[in-house]
């Protein structure tokens, strides 16, 4: 199951190291690019509250392979595009196919693991998502500078034919539940997330005003965020299962480990993009040297992760997560400082070790923590929600640091607009000044994920400790 989830969640972040290359190879600007993944996140986290339940209704299994094949078949059309617009498209066709198979992944992980041997398990399966998101840019700058952007792509089809083999031979079908969908939840949940998405992604294009006749972005934001309003009053009021269980954020732990991975996606997220435009505009760095960047990162955060899995069990999360989040934090500060168009490549490389060591305090103790005490019977919905928060967390990061780079230039570089190539000289190299400016600028945005993990600090502070680590407390009484 982890080898699809790890697929899915390497194309949350491969786009991003490919982003110079996308633009132009399908000549397009930034704010186009970052659609490309953005649309890919929305796509991702909008339909994973009923995917999840329909794993609990169907069968997770048969939702993991159906989307699995739609995954796949929306890379190969990703890899075949010969526009941004049709790129777009295949993203969210593909973004549709990742949400059908992630609930399902956590879902069998939590039904088939006892509570109190589940720390392991969702261990492996934290891991897998912290390292995937680090692998991303790693991957896509070898295969930018090979075969091409396209790859980025193309390459999940082999990975996807052998991984829905796999699945269809070991995978156990699971006993299903019946339950009844919340379209009405369904419709609130997509407007109000498309709203606010477009409009903050959408806001530094239009410099935050209007649109067209009395459209503008500040109504568009404000209309997103009164329809998701809507749709929690919607959620609390409806009387045969909500899209949202609401009565699951009664249990503190799965409350703040729901903050505290929105918050992780986001900065993970939103940290890529202005990273890799830096390395490769203003200091000339290819994809694949970009991406080696991030080798640190990945080490460390493959090292940590299973000795922070073996602690998940036995340790109160909070000791375990603060040190994640106050790690990230003093890392993404301490990147912003040495990012520079001279600065040596040593001093680049340890904050970015330490973010990846954080990393490891954080993806598998949020998880555990968050399905500890989901019944069986809500295992889908659980996993659903949480993963639609994290997801969240992602497509705002990704919209929020869209306008924040935008912005960011517009005040270094007046003139110079989004897009990195209308600041390049025919060299493909910047002058040491724009260089100098521009490195500001993308020095500037990373400090809005460091903003995001200092807040993760104060979130996860507040959890309680897990009822069998209690002492004296019964298995079988934890499990209850």
């Amino acid at each position: 199951m982890v080898i699809g989830f790890f697929m899915i969640l390497v194309d949350t972040t491969i786009v991003s190291v490919a982003t110079p290359a996308i633009m132009t190879g399908l000549d397009t600007d930034v704010n186009s690019v970052i659609w490309v993944t953005s649309a890919y996140l929305l796509a991702y986290a909008v339909p994973l509250l009923v995917t999840g339940r329909l794993g609990d209704r169907v069968g997770p299994k048969r939702i993991y392979l159906v989307g699995l094949s739609v995954f796949t078949l929306a890379s190969l059309w990703c890899g075949l595009t010969s526009s941004v617009e049709g790129l777009i498209v295949a993203r969210v066709l593909q973004g549709f196919g990742a949400s059908m198979m992630t609930p399902q992944t956590m879902a069998v992980i939590t039904r088939t693991f006892p509570a109190t041997r589940r720390g392991p398990a969702m261990a492996l399966w934290g891991a897998t998502a912290g390292v995937a998101t680090l692998v991303g840019p790693i991957l896509g700058g070898v295969l930018v500078d090979g075969p091409g952007w396209e790859w980025i792509f193309f390459i999940n089809v082999p990975v996807g034919i052998v991984a829905f083999v796999l699945a269809l031979r070991l995978v156990p079908a699971l006993p299903t539940h019946a339950h009844t969908f919340d379209w009405v939840g369904v419709a609130l949940s997509a407007v109000g997330m498309f709203l606010l998405v477009f409009g903050i992604q959408e806001g530094e294009k239009y410099d935050w005003g209007t649109i067209t006749g009395v459209l503008s972005v500040p109504l568009l934001i404000v209309a997103g965020l009164v329809v998701l309003a809507v749709f929690l009053v919607w959620q609390a009021r409806i009387e045969r299962e909500p899209l949202v269980p609401l009565g699951l954020f009664r249990d503190r732990n799965f409350s703040l480990a729901n903050g505290g991975i929105t918050l992780v996606s986001f900065a993970v997220t939103a940290f890529s993009f202005p990273v890799t435009l830096w390395a490769q505009a203003a200091r000339g760095w290819s994809p694949t040297e970009t991406g080696l960047l991030l080798v640190p990162m990945a080490l460390a955060t493959g090292f940590l992760a299973p000795v922070v899995g073996r602690l998940v069990d036995r340790v109160h999360p909070r000791a375990i997560t603060v040190v994640g989040f106050l790690f990230s934090a003093v890392a993404l500060a301490w990147l912003s400082r040495v990012m520079s168009p001279d600065s040596p490549v040593w001093q680049v490389l340890l904050p970015l070790a330490l973010f990846g060591a954080g990393s490891a305090f954080l993806w598998a103790p949020l998880s555990a923590t968050a399905t500890r005490n989901l019944p069986l019977s809500s295992a889908g919905a659980g996993s659903g929600v949480y993963n639609t928060t994290r997801q969240i967390g992602a497509v705002l990061g990704s919209a929020a640091v869209a306008a924040l780079i935008q912005a960011r230039i517009a005040a270094n570089l007046p003139g110079a607009g989004g897009s990195v190539e209308e600041i390049r000289t025919g060299t493909g190299a910047m002058p040491p000044e724009v260089a100098a400016r521009f490195s500001d600028a993308m020095a500037q945005a990373v400090l809005l994920p460091a903003g995001a993990m200092a807040v993760g600090i104060v979130i996860v502070l507040f959890f309680a400790r897990p009822a069998f680590a209690r002492e004296g407390a019964a298995p079988e009484r934890a499990a209850r």
